[in-house]
């Protein structure tokens, strides 16, 4: 499902603003261990960001890549710039780049996921983390995870995922490997509870 296509509906889906949480048989390379924040969620489909996954690329490679500044720029960066979390967000587009960020900072594309957290996936945002004038909490995601119709409900019927409502704190959080069982603990859950087998009462 393409991004632009799931982030016009207007309706919120009850997925909406969850955190997905891969089960142990969860199998595919994209999502094992993962924990994943769903933006939008509709009868068209879904589309969220892996939060636990990280990225070679750093933000001054970004920066380079970008042009936003040359090699004896890069240099001078503060460390705040240098170490702005980059991470892999999912297997779709790839190439392209999205900032969640806290309700602080708003552009013309910048669109609101929850109340206090908002997508922007335009280079203004990349320009104002450099310049200092960016949002107080930001990460940002290369790539976004998305589900066609029907194919979340289903995965989740096939005890792929827990679900839960997502945690800020956990969303820009910086220690990536602990955000797994993290996310865990939310639902009161420890990795060695989880069972691979599909329970239907």
């Amino acid at each position: 499902m393409a991004f632009s296509a799931i982030m016009d509906k207007k309706e919120r889906g009850f997925l909406d603003g969850q955190f997905l949480i891969a089960m142990p048989n969860l199998k595919d390379g994209n999502f094992v261990r993962s924990v994943v924040y769903i933006c939008a969620h509709s009868p068209a489909g879904a589309m969220g960001f892996i939060i636990n996954r990280a990225q070679p690329v750093s933000f001054t490679e970004l920066l380079l890549h970008l042009k936003m500044v040359d090699q004896s720029e890069a240099i001078m960066l503060p460390g705040a710039t240098r170490d702005f979390p980059i991470l892999s967000g999912g297997p779709v587009e790839t190439g392209r780049g999205f900032v969640l960020h806290s309700d602080d900072y708003s552009s013309e594309s910048s669109i609101p996921v929850s109340d206090d957290i908002s997508l922007t996936a335009t280079l203004d945002i990349v320009r104002a983390i450099y310049d200092g004038r960016g949002p107080r909490r930001a990460t940002m995601m290369l790539g976004y995870a998305g589900w066609g119709a029907g194919q979340l409900e289903a995965e989740i019927g096939a005890n792929a995922w827990l679900n839960c409502p997502a945690s800020e704190e956990l969303i820009f959080d910086r220690s990536l490997d602990a955000k797994y069982d993290r996310a865990l603990a939310l639902l009161g859950v420890r990795p060695e509870m989880l069972s691979t087998d599909a329970g239907h009462a």
